[in-house]
């Protein structure tokens, strides 16, 4: 109830306080680790991808649609 009344975060606002964050500050293993969970985001990213891909692919033969 209460959700409703919390401002939106955008889109980009995650990926753009990852791009200010000042890399000094880490070591050599946070910084790796930091990579290692930044390729299984892409990697989720990618999976979302190919799944919407799928699913149009379906809707399209579906509805018979030429490009």
């Amino acid at each position: 109830m209460f959700e409703d009344l919390e401002p939106r975060r955008r889109r980009d606002e995650a990926l753009t306080s990852l791009r200010r964050e000042d890399l000094d500050l880490y070591a050599i293993e946070d910084l790796e680790e930091r990579i290692a969970e930044l390729e299984t985001e892409i990697a989720r990213s990618r999976a979302a991808i190919e799944a919407k891909r799928s699913k149009k692919s379906a809707a399209d033969a579906l509805f018979n649609f030429r490009p």
